[in-house]
């Protein structure tokens, strides 16, 4: 009999807890775990090589990465928003928000990335990590082939934490959500150069306010994407050449690999 009101007092304990949950917020964080797992699980480029075209090319399989965190970032989000919670595209970042402003931030933030990735590149860490392709060093039309298939990857990404985590718990966590989308984004750069990894955070932090600040979170997908390209640029003209150092030396010598 005790056993019975226990286990009955505790059953109703639960329930009340489900239904103090609020939906939107429980599937929005859930389900970005769940992307994850199955963009790891069959995004992957051996996934591709193996069981989709066991004859494809590396740059292919990069292809379907990009590809796959499209869909898995972007377009099962915002479908789910859209069509599951009947929010507007303006109401989950997909307008142009205050693009003025944002326009602004990108033009002052570039002379700092250009900057910022020619240093980095000059660390061996770096020069072996980047370009992740590395036939994008052999020639600049696989090159801009790699970056151009990068974009839907950026899309993907950037949405899944500054927009379909950000905006789509915004009503539950306030501002606090910039911080609670800053952390997944930080531990997934855990296996980055240590100096990436610990901007990562910062980065996502920042990255979070500016997409808030907007109301759009286009903004964060050219300046992830200017990043990455700036860094991969560097790193290629250092390996065709061999150039090292920051001063105009260096850089000259690495843009005689253009």
């Amino acid at each position: 009999m005790i056993r019975s009101r226990v286990f009955e007092a505790e059953r109703q304990r639960f329930v009340k807890a489900l239904r103090s949950l609020d939906l939107q917020t429980t599937v929005v964080l859930t389900l970005c775990a769940l992307l994850m797992i199955l963009t790891f699980k069959f995004g992957s480029r051996d996934f591709f090589l193996e069981y989709i075209v066991s004859n494809g090319s590396r740059l292919q399989s990069w292809g379907w990465w990009f590809a796959i965190q499209g869909v898995t970032g972007f377009l099962i989000p915002v479908l789910v928003l859209i069509l599951g919670f009947r929010k507007k595209p303006a109401m989950i970042g997909l307008g142009l928000g205050d693009w003025k402003l944002a326009l602004t931030v990108f033009a002052a933030y570039m002379p700092i990335v250009l900057i910022g990735t020619w240093i980095l590149s000059d660390g061996r860490t770096f020069q072996v990590e980047y370009p992740h392709y590395r036939g994008a060093v052999d020639a600049w039309s696989i090159f801009a082939i790699y970056h151009a298939a990068f974009l839907l990857y950026w899309i993907g990404w950037e949405y899944l934490w500054r927009g379909f985590m950000l905006f789509g718990t915004a009503h539950t966590f306030g501002v606090h959500a910039i911080f609670v989308q800053a952390l997944p984004f930080a531990l997934l750069h855990v296996h980055k150069p240590a100096a990436e990894l610990f901007l990562s955070l910062l980065g996502g932090i920042v990255l979070g306010a500016l997409v808030w600040r907007c109301r759009s979170f286009w903004v964060a997908v050219p300046i992830h994407a200017m990043q990455m390209l700036a860094l991969d640029f560097w790193c290629a003209l250092r390996i065709r050449t061999g150039a090292s150092g920051f001063g105009l030396e260096a850089l000259r010598a690495a843009l005689s690999g253009v």
